[in-house]
């Protein structure tokens, strides 16, 4: 699918809900959609975090990889859900594999467009950055009853 025409994609995802329009316009020239078959990798750790992904259908594994051993599954992040924020801050690599559990469609943001309309419109990257401190903040909750399940 071409680039211009995803707004109506992008306004039913959860993460983009009251997005104002101008921001939704300013993302829409940054986002692709891609499709990604199951068993199949969108993020491999230590590569460039040259990308982010809002999950439309179909299931992620966030996994971390582990040495003469199966990759261990730390979360799932399925439909309407936002996948990868390694790009926001240096050194901009994964941290993490992620992998389709099964069939997934997605949209995917070039991240470096992202970051440069950011600095162009602090107002669009303050509410980008403002919806993924939400994203980050309930992540990082998820796994601390994970770990306190895990130990308790």
């Amino acid at each position: 699918m071409r680039k211009k025409g995803l707004k109506s994609i992008l306004v039913q995802h959860e993460f983009l809900k009251d997005m104002p329009e101008p921001y939704l316009s300013l993302l829409e020239g940054c986002a692709s959609n891609v499709r990604c078959e199951a068993g199949k990798y969108l993020i491999r750790e230590g590569e460039e975090a040259s990308r982010f992904y809002l999950v439309r259908k179909g299931r992620v594994n966030i996994e971390l990889p582990l040495p003469r051993r199966q990759p261990i599954t730390v979360q799932t992040v399925g439909e309407n859900e936002v996948l990868g924020w390694s790009w926001m801050a240096p050194p901009r690599h994964w941290h993490f594999d992620a992998r389709a559990s099964d069939a997934v469609q997605a949209l995917a943001f070039d991240t470096e467009c992202i970051r440069a309309k950011s600095d162009r419109n602090h107002d669009f990257g303050y509410e980008i950055y403002k919806r993924f401190a939400t994203v980050i903040s309930k992540r990082l909750e998820e796994t601390i009853l994970q770990i306190v399940g895990l130990c308790g």
